[in-house]
């Protein structure tokens, strides 16, 4: 099965990454984002969490396809996005990289209506908020989001608090940034952080006993994986970029609760 790891050339040659961009209807290209929904639906489906009766949690959904991919395929699902005034004053909505309700959530068609609307709740969420009620969700989810909290910690704590999201047993699936380069200098802005490997595996320590974590490291050996895109970038190999000073790429992390 998959483990946490970084975005990698071979992924996108794989017979379930062309599977999901059919799912979402998209055509396979090599970018990291699109690795990233990759990633997260193929991680639920290896363990058997998309199925009808499965409850899923997401957060910072955008305009992503992974609600009504879930949804077809018989989740419940509560899909959260940040107030529509904090994604204002943040860019995020200018960007159309925001969800200010449910219909912007299904716009590709991708799970038949009357099954949406069933099986899919939208509300807000502040990711930062230490008084999030969710409880006993099957998985839970983010993809390009956790690396917008504020601060390295603050993504942390976030990780470590969708812990009591799930049920025994649940799992925790994000995607975020991840440091290519360096263990020790980073970005770290009120906007965007870059994880390192130090952070995830101090993550890992912290959270022994409550939650499982295996890593595999490798950033790829192939041609693609050894390019890096520099601004502005382009949409045709954008694995690993340079953000500002930095080289990240996308890197996936499953938590497994105990």
């Amino acid at each position: 099965m998959l483990v946490s790891r970084p975005c990698r050339a071979d992924d996108f040659e794989s017979a379930w990454y062309k599977d999901w961009c059919a799912q979402f209807r998209e055509t396979p290209r090599l970018h990291r984002k699109q690795w990233e929904f990759c990633y997260i639906l193929q991680a639920l489906a290896e363990r058997g969490l998309l199925c009808e009766g499965a409850t899923g949690l997401g957060f910072g959904v955008g305009r992503e396809p992974l609600a009504a991919v879930v949804a077809k395929l018989g989740c419940s699902v509560i899909a959260t996005d940040q107030e529509t005034s904090s994604a204002i004053a943040k860019g995020w909505a200018e960007t159309n990289q925001h969800a200010a309700s449910l219909s912007g959530l299904n716009d590709r068609g991708i799970c038949p209506p009357d099954a949406f609307e069933r099986r899919v709740v939208f509300e807000t969420a502040d990711m930062n908020d230490k008084a999030l009620s969710y409880r006993d969700f099957d998985f839970v989810w983010s993809s390009c989001v956790i690396e917008h909290l504020g601060s390295i910690r603050n993504g942390l704590d976030f990780l470590e608090r969708s812990l009591g999201f799930l049920r025994s047993g649940g799992v925790s699936i994000h995607t975020t940034e991840f440091n290519c380069v360096s263990d020790h200098q980073t970005l770290e802005t009120e906007n965007c952080v870059i994880f390192r490997k130090r952070d995830f595996l101090a993550l890992q320590s912290h959270l022994a006993g409550r939650a499982t974590l295996h890593f595999d490291w490798e950033l790829g050996k192939r041609v693609e994986d050894a390019h890096i895109d520099l601004p502005p970038y382009t949409s045709d190999l954008h694995l690993k970029l340079q953000l500002e000073n930095h080289v990240t790429t996308s890197f996936g992390l499953i938590l497994t609760k105990a």
